[in-house]
């Protein structure tokens, strides 16, 4: 599964995408505990966590919103990190 970070996200988890090889099936739940496992630098100054921006995400799979963290997932679903923001 390809995982695309955007604003803070790209930020906190220091790459603005990156592949995790998981099986047809597992739940966007189960991807997101595979991100947060995966080592990474300490984001830069006055950025939160990782853990804390996914966990007021919200999420596209192929470009759709996705709401429930226990859809299961293909290997070939691309999945967008989209943390809260304003802007105009």
């Amino acid at each position: 599964m390809l995982v695309r970070y955007f604003a803070a996200a790209c930020s906190a988890a220091g790459v603005e995408e990156e592949h995790h090889e998981l099986t047809d099936g597992v739940t966007l739940s189960e991807l997101l505990t595979a991100v947060l496992a995966v080592d990474r630098p300490e984001p830069p100054a006055g950025t939160p966590p990782l853990a804390g921006i996914i966990a007021r995400s919200s999420f596209l799979r192929n470009e759709v919103a996705v709401r429930d963290v226990a859809v299961c997932l293909g290997r070939d679903d691309i999945i967008d990190v989209l943390p809260p923001f304003a802007g105009g």
